[in-house]
């Protein structure tokens, strides 16, 4: 039998070396991790399920919402923070907003006005405006303040447009009334929708508020869009809503809080969590 040619022999030998590993990296590898996952770690392994009633209410790892058909937080659940993932808590679409601190200058709608889909245009609210109206339901859900700094009464961001012969509260659209009349002698206008005012000198005004009643972690979504936690700032500040709402002690709602918190990861990173579907089981259990 001839010696095969050279290049014909690389070629075998190349065709076998990803048959051997397609067997070792793509099925035996595989099938050992999973097998040695599902006999020590077979809760995690299969999604980290919670359970209710012998149902599957949800996963200890993805957050999700208790709300009402329309949107509307559920009084008597602690409610879990602002998810960009997907409609919200969307495990196919986990994301973040994308946006960041110096997203502060809304788009206004334009009266009649279409969008891309032929939708009425709905424009598009800054961070901080979707911040300051988070801050602002939540401190009535509450009943605490949901004042923040750099938010307007009517909870946009306090964001002015500065010219050298007025200024604009870009995020208040007209009629409506500035949330200050003068800046620095210039007269203050509300925002007209469509207008053009990227010549203009941004300039945020931090106002009077002090220390929000709101913890941050309410008013803004996590880099993944899934976060099942809360801090315990957050469920301390819905605890006394719950307990009334389900005829409990106040004490007896926070002390289940605690028995859910979970501590600073390695001892040292992080900051205490407290899981919100785990929590809210416990409640209907109780």
């Amino acid at each position: 039998m001839e010696r095969l040619p050279s290049w014909l022999r690389l070629h075998l030998a190349a065709i076998r070396a990803v048959a051997v590993f397609t067997v070792l990296l793509g099925l035996i590898y595989p099938l050992v991790t999973t097998g040695v996952a599902q006999a020590l770690f077979n809760g995690n392994a299969n999604g980290s399920i919670v359970q209710a009633g012998g149902k599957d209410v949800g996963s200890a790892l993805i957050g999700q919402s208790f709300t009402d058909a329309d949107g509307n937080p559920v009084r008597k659940y602690f409610q879990s923070r602002p998810s960009a993932a997907g409609d919200g808590y969307d495990p196919t679409s986990t994301s973040a907003s994308n946006l960041g601190p110096e997203d502060i200058v809304d788009t206004l709608p334009v009266p009649g006005a279409k969008d891309e889909e032929g939708n009425p245009d709905k424009g598009k609210q800054s961070l901080l405006t979707q911040v300051c109206a988070r801050s602002k339901a939540i401190g009535e859900l509450e009943g605490v303040s949901g004042t923040r700094p750099y938010c307007t009464s009517d909870a946009v961001g306090a964001v002015l447009k500065v010219f050298p012969d007025r200024a604009v509260s870009v995020n208040q659209a007209c009629p409506a009334a500035p949330f200050v009349a003068t800046y620095q002698g210039l007269k203050v206008e509300c925002g007209k929708p469509g207008e053009d005012y990227a010549a203009g000198r941004t300039v945020p005004v931090r106002g009077d508020a002090g220390t929000p009643a709101v913890p941050a972690d309410a008013v803004t979504a996590s880099g993944s869009g899934l976060d099942p936690h809360i801090s315990l700032a957050y469920a301390e500040l819905q605890a006394p809503r719950v307990a009334r709402e389900r005829g409990l002690a106040v004490e007896r709602v926070k002390a289940l809080i605690d028995e859910h918190t979970t501590g600073r990861a390695l001892g040292f990173m992080g900051d205490p969590a407290v899981n919100v579907l785990e929590l809210n089981l416990a409640l209907d259990r109780s």
